[in-house]
């Protein structure tokens, strides 16, 4: 399913936080995670995920360092912040309320299958 950008841009940046609470990735890891870890509903492209990781950076809920990998190659990876991990607190706390207010509202139709 395609969602609608307003929607997913809504989302985004609490999915990434979650990916890397987890531990730091690269861009390309970390796009790679979210599409998996969502069963390939959620995906982020390029044109999407760098803008959001540099304004995530910009705002300190994550940092990024450049790190050379075996191969040689260079890549900044990413990990979240002590501030970023509050931001995430909060914004899964809004999430789960914001969950059962659709579930209310939709007569359970979000209810697992």
């Amino acid at each position: 399913m395609k969602f609608e950008s307003q929607l997913l841009k809504g989302v985004a940046p609490v999915v990434v936080l979650e990916i890397l609470s987890r531990g730091q990735m690269y861009g390309y890891e970390l796009s790679q995670a979210i599409e998996e870890r969502s069963g390939d509903i959620l995906t982020l492209g390029k044109g999407t995920l760098y803008p959001l990781l540099y304004n995530l950076e910009a705002r300190k809920l994550v940092k990024g360092k450049w790190e050379t990998a075996d191969s040689g190659r260079e890549r900044r990876y990413y990990s979240i912040t002590s501030r970023g991990k509050g931001q995430l607190a909060r914004q899964k706390a809004q999430l789960r309320e914001l969950h059962t207010g659709l579930n209310l509202i939709f007569s359970g139709a979000f209810a697992p299958a």
